[in-house]
Formats: C-alpha cells, sequence, structure tokens
C-alpha cells in the first residue's frame, strides 16, 4: 500500500501535495513504473532526459522481442525506455533482425517473447528457437537473462514459447535474473512488475557507456487500448451475395486523429452481448447494480460484465478458480496431471455460462465472480486501407463469427457487436497496433505475391492502394479464395478495376464449394508452381495473411514443395530457402 502523500512528508506545497495524490490515485501500476523512470532521469540530470547519456553507474542490457503483433514490441519499447531513463545502455532489437550468434556475446539479456497458436513461437523468434534448440546452440555460461512470456490462456500451450526459450537458456549454462512471469492478454500490470524488478536486479551490474537513448514513436496524443481513439462509424455495409451462408462486413471509420501504415492491425474495443450478461446475472443470482471492482475502478456489475471484463472463453484459470469455489470434484480431476485430453474436450465449444450452469454456486458474492475473469481483451482486425488513398479513414474487413455448440447459439464478441449493434454515426473505441513484420517492399519495383483467403486478403486491399498511390512499378499477384464465386468474391470490383488498369498483374481465386473437389489457395500455388518460383527468383515478396490453423501451415507447404520441385532441391534446403527468405524480410505472415 503506497504511503499517505502529505506536505509534512515531503518538500512540497499543500498544493503540490495535492496534485501529486490525485495524479498517483489514477495510475496503474505499469504508468507508475514509467513515472517513477522518468522522474529519476530527470532529477538526475537536472531537466529534461537527454538524447545521449553520459556513462552510467548500472549495467548493459540487451532488450530482444518476438511477437505475432505488436504487443511483445510496444512492451520491450517501454523496457528499453525506463531503462534508459535510470542509465542503463540498451540495445532494443526484434527477433527477426537478430544473429542468434550474437548470444555468444551477450551478458545481460531481456526477452519478451509471444506464443503462436498452439505453442508455436512467432515467426520473427522461429529462427532463434530453432538455434537454442539445435545442435550449434552455444554454452551461455557468461550471460544473464529474464524471460517475460506473452500468451493466452484459454490455449492448451499457454506461453509455451516463453517457457522453451527459458528453459534453453538454462540447458545452456546461462543464469536466470528471477523466475519467468507467464502474462495472459492482460498483462500490463504482470508486466510492469517483471520490468521493476528486473530493472532493480540489472542496476547492479558493472559500469559501462551508455548508448543514444530511444527516439520516441511519433507525436501528439498517443492512443492505445487503455486510452483508445474514439472513430466514428462511416459506412458498415455487408460484402457477400443474397444467398451466402457467411456474413463478412466491410466497416469505415473516420480517424483523423490516427496515423498508420499498411500491414498495421485496428484494434477495437467491443462489448459483450447484453443479452448474455442478463443471463450470467440470471444464473448467478446477481444484482446489475452490485458494485464490483475492476482495476481499481468502482463498477455496476453489468456495466463491468459488459464492457470490461471477458464473459465468454474458458480458462483454465477460471476453471481452477470455478472448481475451488463450487467445490467441483469433476472440474478438479479434469484439471490433474494426466488428464489433459479430457480437459481439452470438456473445453472445446464450452463457455463460462455453461460451466456456471452445469456446476451451480448459490450465494456467490458479486466480486469473487469478477475476480475469476480477465479483462476483455482488444480484437485486432488487418487495416484494408491505406491512408495515402483513403486520408482520414480506417476501413477494415469483419466476418461476423456465429455458430452452435453444446446446444446453444454462440457468437463472436467484437465481430458480432460490429455487425449487429454498430451503426454508421456511432463512434467505436480504437487504436493502431503496429506490424513492423508485415510490410510492403521498400523498393517499388520488387514483385509481390499475396495470399489470403476470406478475410485474409483485407491487408492487400491496402498494399495495392498504397502501390498505386505511390506509382509503384513492381509486378502484382495475388491469390484469394473463399466459399462461392458468385457470393464471396470480396472486393471483387476492386482487384477487377486494378486488373485492368495493370497494378495488378495477375490474380488467381480458388472457390471451394463450387465444384465437387474442394479447391483452396494451396491448390492454385501448385498449379503455378513453376510461374511463382520464377517470381521468387526475380526477387519477389510473398505475404501471408488469415487463418493460423490449417491454412498457414498448407500455404507454406506448398511453397517449400514448389521450391524443392522447381530448383531442384531436397526438402531440408527447401525449408532453408524459404527460412533466408523469411530472413530477409521476404516471406512475411500475418496469421492468427
Amino acid at each position: 500500500m503506497n504511503a499517505p502523500i502529505t506536505a509534512a512528508h515531503l518538500p512540497l506545497t499543500d498544493a503540490q501535495a495535492e496534485r501529486l495524490r490525485t495524479l498517483v490515485g489514477e495510475l496503474s501500476p505499469a504508468q507508475l513504473l514509467w513515472v517513477s523512470g522518468y522522474l529519476a532521469a530527470h532529477a538526475q540530470h537536472g531537466g529534461d532526459v537527454p538524447a545521449t547519456p553520459a556513462a552510467t553507474a548500472a549495467g548493459a542490457l540487451t532488450v530482444l522481442y518476438g511477437s505475432q503483433s505488436g504487443n511483445g514490441a510496444k512492451l520491450a519499447r517501454r523496457l528499453a525506455e525506463l531503462a534508459q531513463a535510470r542509465g542503463l545502455a540498451v540495445t532494443l532489437t526484434s527477433t527477426a533482425d537478430y544473429k542468434p550468434v550474437r548470444l555468444r556475446d551477450e551478458r545481460t539479456l531481456a526477452l519478451i517473447v509471444s506464443t503462436h497458436g498452439e505453442g508455436e513461437p512467432p515467426d520473427s523468434a522461429r529462427e532463434l528457437h530453432e538455434y537454442l534448440h539445435g545442435r550449434k546452440a552455444p554454452r551461455l555460461e557468461s550471460l544473464r537473462y529474464a524471460v517475460l512470456a506473452l500468451g493466452d490462456s484459454s490455449y492448451q500451450f499457454y506461453c509455451q514459447t516463453g517457457k522453451d526459450f527459458d528453459a534453453a537458456f538454462e540447458k545452456q549454462g546461462a543464469q536466470r535474473l528471477f523466475e519467468r512471469v507467464d502474462c495472459d492478454i492482460d498483462y500490463d500490470d504482470a508486466a510492469a512488475a517483471w520490468m521493476e524488478q528486473l530493472l532493480g536486479r540489472v542496476g547492479s551490474a558493472p559500469a559501462v557507456r551508455a548508448t543514444p537513448a530511444l527516439t520516441p514513436v511519433g507525436g501528439g496524443m498517443q492512443y492505445d487500448k487503455r486510452n483508445p481513439y474514439q472513430a466514428e462509424v462511416l459506412e458498415n455495409i455487408v460484402l457477400n451475395g443474397r444467398g451466402s451462408d457467411k456474413e463478412t462486413r466491410h466497416i469505415e471509420l473516420a480517424v483523423p486523429g490516427l496515423s498508420y501504415t499498411p500491414g498495421d492491425a485496428l484494434g477495437v474495443l467491443a462489448q459483450n452481448d447484453p443479452r448474455l450478461v442478463d443471463e450470467l446475472l440470471s444464473v448467478l443470482d446477481l444484482s446489475a447494480e452490485a458494485p464490483v471492482s475492476v482495476g481499481g475502478v468502482a463498477l455496476p456489475l453489468a456495466q463491468a460484465l459488459t464492457g470490461h471484463l471477458e464473459i465468454t472463453a474458458l480458462t483454465r484459470p477460471f476453471l481452477a478458480g470455478w472448481a475451488a469455489l463450487a467445490g467441483a470434484d469433476r472440474l478438479t480431476a479434469l484439471l490433474a496431471d494426466g488428464n489433459e485430453a479430457a480437459l481439452r474436450a470438456f473445453l472445446d465449444g464450452r463457455q463460462i455460462i455453461d460451466v456456471v450452469q452445469a456446476f451451480a454456486l448459490p450465494g456467490l458474492e458479486a466480486d469473487a465472480f469478477v475476480g475469476l475473469l480477465r479483462r476483455l481483451p482488444p480484437r485486432l482486425y488487418s487495416l484494408a486501407s491505406s491512408l495515402a488513398a483513403s486520408p482520414d479513414e480506417a476501413h477494415v474487413t469483419v466476418a461476423a463469427v456465429r455458430y452452435h455448440s453444446h446446444g446453444r447459439a454462440r457468437a463472436g464478441v467484437a465481430s458480432t457487436w460490429l455487425a449487429d449493434r454498430v451503426q454508421p454515426g456511432d463512434t467505436v473505441p480504437v487504436f493502431i497496433e503496429a506490424n513492423e513484420n508485415f510490410r510492403l517492399p521498400a523498393d517499388p519495383q520488387a514483385p509481390a505475391i499475396m495470399i489470403g483467403p476470406g478475410t485474409g486478403v483485407a491487408p492487400f486491399r491496402a498494399f495495392l492502394q498504397e502501390r498505386e498511390v505511390q506509382g509503384a512499378t513492381g509486378q502484382n499477384w495475388l491469390f484469394f479464395g473463399d466459399r462461392h464465386f458468385h457470393t464471396d468474391f470480396l472486393y471483387q470490383t476492386d482487384w477487377q478495376g486494378w486488373l485492368k488498369g495493370g497494378l495488378l498483374t495477375r490474380m488467381d481465386v480458388a472457390f471451394s464449394r463450387d465444384q465437387a473437389r474442394k479447391v483452396y489457395v494451396q491448390d492454385r500455388l501448385r498449379e503455378r508452381g513453376g510461374e511463382l518460383y520464377a517470381w521468387l527468383q526475380s526477387g519477389a515478396h510473398v505475404y501471408v495473411c488469415g487463418d493460423a490453423t490449417a491454412m498457414a501451415a498448407d500455404v507454406h507447404a506448398a511453397l517449400r514443395d514448389i521450391v524443392a520441385a522447381e530448383g531442384g532441391l531436397g526438402a531440408e534446403a527447401a525449408e532453408e530457402y524459404l527460412r533466408e527468405l523469411a530472413r530477409t524480410r521476404r516471406y512475411q505472415r500475418d496469421i492468427y
């Protein structure tokens, strides 16, 4: 607990003490951590934090990050800024740009890494992950390290990549500064505590000369998930034709206060379905007005459940907490070691409402229920527009998720909120999630191969808009797939216009349900293998966007087989060819 702030305790006037007390009460732990570092540096230097610090009594720190989205990068930059404010020499690097052999020379390393899909490392960290788990992994007795693992507890292999790196460092003789911290999707406070602990440990290193400070990103107001931009909805239209069994929305928002680059994503802070909130309150026999605390803010329970807390995804931590409160022996047994298959079967298709109905808990207090829930995460949608082509606007492509499971109708939180309850003129809280690992070629003459079935085609609309405005002369080849030509050919008029005008060099499509044998984009890739390989050999960049569960792996396998067949290579050599493309940023994926 913080000590009370009074002018008697501090060299402040009563007015200054009151302003400080008010500010501290409004800040989150993560914000308090940043302010503490800033003030320490401000006091040390007697003014603004210098752009190039002099020699420091602290140490040298390498901050390494790898994530499929931008969360790892944001946390790494925050850590680097805090460390520099405290006088440390910092090297900030993405795993995509990090040569694994550098590990031999590292002395203090902070790794922030996410887990993708079912226990896989993000694309940018795959090479380092393989290196550390391979025969060439070096001994690392001179390395001190700390790992912050990012994940989602609704997945079986929660934070697995962070666990892998932690174990690999230890196996090679590195010294763990302190225990790894595993973060769920509401990671801010846990990450802030990890940073504070790390900076406390690293501060004991010998004096070194500091490197230049990081350049702040952008200027003016910074919007993020804690401070979203309120964007007005301009358009909300269905892209699918009459008779389609899919519902894909094209949504346009006014964002004059935001800046983004093609390849970035739009973070949307959605709201839960009020009907589900009402059902939960009824099943739990709780009042909508019951006071609860979320992040230190007092709210009525219904408001907390609607806009602040995750009430659909069933995670292992929730299941464990409910089992303990309800004394549910069956749930406890499912969570025991050795019952993973039964647990996965139980979790599949079920949500929180199913558990609280099946394992009743009479007399539950509202705060006890809220304590089991995690924060409602933002949903990320690949931007389907270029600011250069559509100034002050952001376009997204959203597939409304609706299905039945265990006798109940289910709905995607954000997708159906946007589809059913958001109309033109309404405002939507949003922010930009930068994705430096999904960028157009720097050379406007470089060819681009874009592979995006379904809503995965969204960023390629942005790519082509950008290349058109730039006057880029590089050839562009698009592979698109969906179910039916007549009802599911998303953005058909855009592609046809660009084909006619010559911006889009060629387009191959795969509509899986228009013939007896299902055909997918990977099949079209194989059919065009010779030409595709020729494009690769001429310097083409390859982009893949969409489903990570099956599509991305199938497309990767098709690319590997094409390289092997057309290049006369073995399977491992073909895989190395693709790894080299990834290392040189010519093979980029935005998969989810």
